[in-house]
């Protein structure tokens, strides 16, 4: 599983060929969650609220580019690198 970005101890990670709706992973230390691209709400999983907050921040600035890559995945490319959240 590629990870596309990192930040704050943050990874973003996609799966190649996953499943809809479009999503990532996201990894904070223990935690573990599914994030909606669309809606950027935690689909699965859960992150504690300062993580999830920045990653909802990341995803509104990089919301096309995460649904590029996502289409890269689904087409079994590898992802582009998303620039951090600064």
């Amino acid at each position: 599983m590629p990870t596309i970005c990192t930040f704050y101890g943050i990874l973003i990670q996609m799966f190649y060929n996953d499943q809809g709706p479009a999503h990532f992973h996201v990894k904070y230390g223990e935690y573990k969650a599914v994030v909606d691209i669309q809606t950027l709400d935690v689909i699965q999983g859960r992150l504690p609220h300062r993580a999830a907050s920045l990653v909802r921040e990341w995803g509104r600035a990089h919301r096309g580019e995460l649904l590029e890559d996502w289409e890269l995945c689904r087409l079994k490319h590898r992802p582009k690198s998303i620039q951090p959240l600064e």
